[in-house]
């Protein structure tokens, strides 16, 4: 662990990236988040109230968002992690989008992720492209 944070100290970031321990509190909120909605959906489709294709870009956008710290931080890889942060928010794009017709809440309880997934998609493109 502590190797991992030496390295991602050492990478070249931009002015206003936020400071490192802002990401674990964001994501508790996001995580929580994710969990109400995107299980509600799971469950609709579960019990067949909603077409089992609205789940397809949900269980995608898990995956990617699961990938991104160990391609990130375990593989040290940034891009990679700048590969998957776009399927990250392409995949939340194409989620909400599919949802909206069914249960618009969920998209209006996940424009903080829609938020800070288009952000941290920059930050990790900016902070691969400055360590290229």
């Amino acid at each position: 662990m502590n190797n991992t944070y030496n390295w991602y100290s050492t990478l070249v970031k931009p002015a206003w990236a936020p400071p490192s321990w802002l990401f674990g509190p964001v994501w508790s909120v996001l995580y929580l988040i994710i969990v109400a909605s995107f299980g509600a959906v799971f469950y609709k489709v579960a019990t067949r109230q909603l077409p089992w294709v609205v789940a397809v870009p949900f269980a995608l956008n898990l995956v990617f968002n699961f990938a991104f710290t160990p391609l990130q931080f375990g593989l040290k890889n940034n891009v990679l992690a700048s590969l998957d942060i776009l399927l990250v928010l392409g995949t939340l794009i194409w989620a909400l989008v599919a949802i909206w017709p069914y249960l618009r809440w969920v998209v209006y309880a996940n424009i903080p992720y829609l938020l800070w997934a288009s952000f941290a998609t920059v930050l990790q493109l900016t902070i691969t492209f400055l360590n290229r």
